[in-house]
């Protein structure tokens, strides 16, 4: 397994994730959207990720060669 950026007993809000991972906003807001992205929590308008949830999603996000699918 890679090196965890995320604490796996945290909470995270969109601004952390996309700053830890070099993303824009919209990009998680599409991610959300298409399904794409990693796991989240909605509670009321906010939008909160687990950090084992990050974790396990940047894990699956890793390639060996440029022939691999997402």
């Amino acid at each position: 397994m890679a090196a965890q950026i995320f604490e796996d007993g945290e909470t995270y809000n969109q601004v952390e994730f996309v700053k830890r991972v070099n993303k824009s906003k919209s990009w998680a807001e599409r991610s959300r959207w298409n399904g794409t992205g990693p796991r989240y929590l909605k509670v009321g308008r906010s939008v909160l990720y687990l950090g084992k949830d990050l974790n396990n999603w940047l894990e699956s996000q890793a390639r060996s060669n440029t022939g691999q699918g997402a």
